[in-house]
C-alpha cells in the first residue's frame, strides 16, 4: 500500500480542524469526469463528519487527456491567492463540462477578482510551480490516476463512492482513536 510522501503544509489547501482524528488528501485533476463525480461525495463527507474530518486537495492535471487541467489549477491557485480557492475549486467543477479558458476568465469574474490579473498570472507562471509541486508529490505518492485518495497517510485503493470512502474514513478514524496514534498531519 501507498503512502503519502509529502506531508501538509501551510502550502496546501485543507479544510477542517488540525486535530480532527482522519486526514484525506485527493489528488484531482479538474478536468477529470471520475474527480467531478467524487466532488459532492467528499463535500458530503466533510459536512457530515465535521470536526472528525480534515480535508486537502493536491493538484494532479493529467495533461496529456485533459488539456485544460494545468490552466484550471492555476486559476484555482490563483483565486486561493486571493482567499476564493475553495469557491474556485467547486465553480471549475460544477461547469466541468463547459471547461475552456474563457470559462476560467468568466468563473474569476464571477468570483469579484480580475480576469487581467488572471491573464498575467498564467502568462508568467505565477502558480505552475504549486500545481507542479503537487503533481510531483502525488507521483512521489504513487498517485497514477485520479482522483487518488489517501487516509491518515495512507493510499485508499477502494472506489470513491460514498459508502465504500465513508466506511475507510470510519475505519482510520476508529483505529486511530482506539490505538492512541497521533493525528495526522
Amino acid at each position: 500500500m501507498s503512502q503519502l510522501k509529502v506531508p501538509i503544509t501551510p502550502q496546501d489547501h485543507v479544510v477542517g480542524p488540525s486535530d480532527a482524528p482522519v486526514m484525506l488528501v485527493e489528488y484531482g485533476d479538474y478536468e477529470c469526469p471520475h474527480c467531478a463525480q467524487a466532488h459532492p461525495i467528499v463535500a458530503t463527507l466533510v459536512k457530515q463528519l465535521g470536526d472528525q474530518l480534515r480535508f486537502a486537495f493536491r493538484h494532479f492535471p493529467l495533461t496529456q487527456v485533459h488539456p485544460n487541467a494545468d490552466v484550471a489549477a492555476q486559476s484555482a491557485e490563483y483565486c486561493g491567492g486571493h482567499g476564493l480557492f475553495w469557491e474556485m475549486h467547486d465553480a471549475l467543477y460544477a461547469n466541468q463540462a463547459d471547461l475552456s479558458l474563457p470559462l476560467l476568465f468568466t468563473l474569476v469574474r464571477d468570483l469579484g477578482l480580475s480576469d487581467a490579473g488572471l491573464r498575467e498570472s498564467l502568462a508568467n507562471g505565477a502558480y505552475a510551480s504549486k500545481v507542479r509541486s503537487d503533481f510531483l508529490g502525488g507521483v512521489r505518492s504513487g498517485v497514477n490516476g485520479t482522483p487518488s485518495f489517501f487516509i491518515n497517510g495512507r493510499r485508499h485503493d477502494g472506489s470513491y463512492d460514498f459508502e465504500e470512502l465513508h466506511s475507510a474514513i470510519e475505519a482510520s478514524r476508529v483505529r486511530r482513536l482506539s490505538v492512541g496514534e497521533g493525528l495526522p498531519q
